[in-house]
């Protein structure tokens, strides 16, 4: 390589080619063999034009081990890509640092990572922007699924740039605060507030009456309001409680439970029970 790249550095636009790459590709090439390796390979071609031109030998075993298994959160797995650009950086400037910690430092972060990502992503973000979107919604306009889409549209990116700036910034030094015990307090932080989002949603946005009506003394009272005066609600719980229990105990898919739940609910249309 020449003099000049010897000691430039990573400018921003090239670095957000690596981000960009990344974020964009990371489920457009996936085999059960590598999953996300591809994308990474990928978005490091500008890094080895730039750094590895004249060296093929170099440029080979950067893609050779960036092209190793690899799988996490996109968007909060960004800290990763940004740490390991760092390295690789260094590695291309001819410090002291070996090519295997890059590799090393992927393989330590993404399981945590993935933990983080999902739980604040997918236990979150996404159910608190559904809920809004689904009570714009309610009485059929389009607004909902258009709020939806551009406010992820927007948070996404977002978050996956943040990701990989601070990751690039921190470098190793961020290792200390994602590992070990600081994962785990993080993790069950955003699991606790992702319960208690699925929660709030469900006893907001799940509606689940009875028709039926019993006997109380010399009067006939509807069932509902004896069920709300006991536990208001319990019947959506029920049906929250029943998709829980088919999903963790008999393992059943997504799309299992959301037709044992159809069927329950248009047979009980049926018979006049809801």
């Amino acid at each position: 390589m020449d003099k000049h790249n010897e000691k430039s550095r990573l400018s921003k636009k090239e670095l957000r080619q690596i981000w960009y790459r990344w974020g964009f590709t990371h489920l457009s090439s996936m085999s059960y063999e590598k999953l996300q390796a591809h994308a990474w390979a990928f978005s490091y071609i500008p890094f080895v034009e730039k750094y590895y031109k004249d060296d093929p030998e170099a440029k080979r075993r950067l893609l050779i081990r960036h092209s190793m298994f690899y799988n996490t959160e996109p968007q909060t797995g960004q800290i990763i890509n940004g740490i390991v650009a760092s390295m690789e950086e260094e590695i291309a400037l001819g410090k002291d640092v070996p090519e295997e910690l890059p590799v090393n430092i992927k393989a330590t972060l993404m399981g945590p990572l993935a933990g983080i990502g999902d739980s604040l992503i997918q236990g979150i973000i996404v159910p608190v922007l559904l809920s809004i979107a689904m009570g714009m919604s309610a009485h059929g306009s389009a607004v909902g699924p258009i709020f939806y889409i551009v406010a992820y549209g927007i948070l996404g990116p977002l978050i996956s740039y943040l990701s990989f700036f601070n990751g690039y910034r921190l470098g190793l030094t961020a290792i200390d605060k994602i590992i070990g015990d600081n994962v785990k307090r993080i993790t069950d932080a955003f699991n606790i507030l992702g319960i208690m989002v699925v929660g709030g949603l469900a006893a907001g946005n799940i509606v689940l009456n009875t028709k039926l009506e019993i006997p109380m003394g010399d009067a006939i009272r509807p069932l509902q309001e004896v069920l709300d005066g006991i536990f208001p609600n319990i019947l959506p719980l029920s049906m929250v409680i029943l998709a829980w229990w088919l999903i963790s105990a008999k393992q059943m898919t997504a799309t299992k439970v959301i037709l044992i739940l159809t069927a329950i609910a248009s047979l009980g249309v049926v018979i006049g029970v809801f």
